[in-house]
C-alpha cells in the first residue's frame, strides 16, 4: 500500500503561514499515519520543525533559486521525487497555480484554496458595502484539505502544546517572570500605514499602563531601523520597556517569550498571529482592514479587536491603499483610553479564569 505524502504550499506573508499551523497541527494528530510536508520560505520553518513527528518542511526562495518558468519546473522535478499523494495549494497565485497545473498533468490529486474574492470586494466597496464576515483564512485552509478527503478537527491550542516555551533558552536579560507581575508585549508596527497606530498615541498607552502597573514588563516586538529607534525612544522614557526583538535571536525565541506574555497589543498584523499560536490572548487595533475579512487571529476573542465604525471603513484588505480621506480617521478616533481599558479587561478576565 502507498504511503501517503501530502504536500502542503503556502509562501507569501509571515501572517499568512503561521495561519496554517493550527491546520497542519490538528491534521497531522487526527492522520499520524499520513506525512505531511509544508513547502514555504526560510523563516516558516520555526513554525513546524518541531510540530509533529509527521510533519516535515521544505525550504524554497521563489524570488531566487526557483525563479521563473524555469526555476518552477526544477522545483517540480525536486517535489515529484518526494512522491507526494496529494498536493494542497494554500497559496493559489500564479506560481502555485503553475505547479498546480503540474502536478494535474501528471494526475496528482490536487485541491487549492478559495480566497472568496467577491466577497472581499464587496467588503471594501467605495459603495454598496456589504459587510459580512467572509470565511476565515483558517477555515479557508480547512476546506482544501476537506476536499483532499482529510477533514480536520481544529484541536491546536499552542505551539508549545499544552504548557508554554522554555524562558531558560532566552538571553538573560529577559528573566524570569515574578509573581502577578503583568507581561505585556506591543508590536505598534504593520505592513502599511492603514493599519499602524499613530505611534504618538501609543506612546501615551504605554504611559498610561506603566503609572496603572509600575511593576509591568513590556516587551516591544518588531523589526527595522524605523522600529528600532521608536523602541529605543520608548524604552530611555519607560524603564519597564525592553525591545524584545533587539535582543532575542530568530522566530523561535520569540514565540517562546510570547507564549510567557499576559496579553499582546497588535496590530492587523503578523505578530498577532505568532501570539495567537502561543495561546496568549491579543488586543488587536483595526484601521483600513477589518476582521469580517477573515484574518483574525486563531482562537482570538472578536470582541478583544478594537475597532470603530466609519461609512468608509474597511477600505482596503491588506491596508495598502491609500486613506481615503486623507486622515486615518479610523486610527486617529481611537482614544489610547480605550486601549488601554480593553487590556485591563482582558487582563482580569485572564486572572479570572480558573487554573490561572
Amino acid at each position: 500500500m502507498k504511503t501517503e505524502h501530502v504536500l502542503i504550499i503556502r509562501f507569501s506573508a509571515l501572517g499568512d503561514v503561521a495561519m496554517t499551523v493550527p491546520v497542519v497541527a490538528s491534521l497531522a494528530s487526527q492522520y499520524p499515519h499520513v506525512r505531511f510536508t509544508v513547502l514555504s520560505r526560510g523563516f516558516a520553518k520555526a513554525f513546524f520543525e518541531d510540530l509533529a513527528p509527521n510533519v516535515g518542511f521544505m525550504e524554497a526562495d521563489l524570488k531566487q533559486e526557483y525563479r521563473g518558468v524555469r526555476g518552477l519546473n526544477s522545483l517540480y522535478r525536486r517535489l515529484t521525487a518526494k512522491h507526494f499523494t496529494a498536493i494542497a495549494d494554500l497559496h493559489n497565485v500564479l506560481r502555485s497555480e503553475y505547479l498546480r497545473a503540474r502536478f494535474n498533468l501528471g494526475r496528482y490529486k490536487v485541491q487549492h484554496i478559495n480566497k472568496h474574492r467577491l466577497g472581499k470586494r464587496r467588503l471594501v466597496a467605495a459603495s454598496n458595502k456589504r459587510l459580512v464576515q467572509q470565511p476565515t483564512s483558517i477555515q479557508n485552509y480547512c476546506d482544501v484539505f476537506n476536499k483532499l478527503g482529510y477533514p480536520v478537527t481544529l484541536t491546536f491550542k499552542s505551539i508549545f502544546g499544552e504548557g508554554k516555551g522554555d524562558l531558560s533558552l532566552l538571553p538573560p536579560s529577559i528573566g524570569q517572570k515574578e509573581a502577578r507581575q503583568l507581561w505585556l508585549g506591543i508590536a505598534p508596527f504593520a505592513a502599511h500605514e492603514g493599519k499602524i497606530y499613530p505611534l504618538p498615541l501609543m506612546e501615551e498607552v504605554i504611559r498610561q499602563v506603566t503609572e496603572r502597573r509600575p511593576d509591568c514588563r513590556i516587551f516591544l516586538f518588531g523589526g527595522g531601523e524605523k522600529e528600532f529607534e521608536t523602541f529605543a525612544h520608548w524604552c530611555n522614557r519607560f524603564p519597564q520597556c525592553t525591545n524584545a526583538s533587539q535582543q532575542l535571536h530568530g522566530l523561535r525565541q520569540e514565540l517562546i517569550l510570547m507564549s510567557h506574555l499576559d496579553l499582546m497589543l497588535s496590530m492587523d498584523s503578523g505578530n498577532m498571529h505568532l501570539a495567537s499560536l502561543t495561546g496568549t490572548p491579543v488586543v488587536s487595533v483595526w484601521g483600513a482592514t477589518h476582521p469580517y475579512a477573515g484574518f483574525m487571529g486563531y482562537n482570538q476573542n472578536p470582541d478583544d479587536a478594537i475597532q470603530i465604525d466609519l461609512p468608509c471603513r474597511p477600505c482596503s484588505i491588506y491596508g495598502n491603499k491609500p486613506c481615503l480621506r486623507g486622515d486615518y480617521a479610523c486610527l486617529q478616533h481611537i482614544t489610547p483610553d480605550v486601549i488601554v481599558q480593553k487590556l485591563t479587561a482582558v487582563y482580569q478576565r485572564q486572572q479570572a479564569a480558573p487554573g490561572t
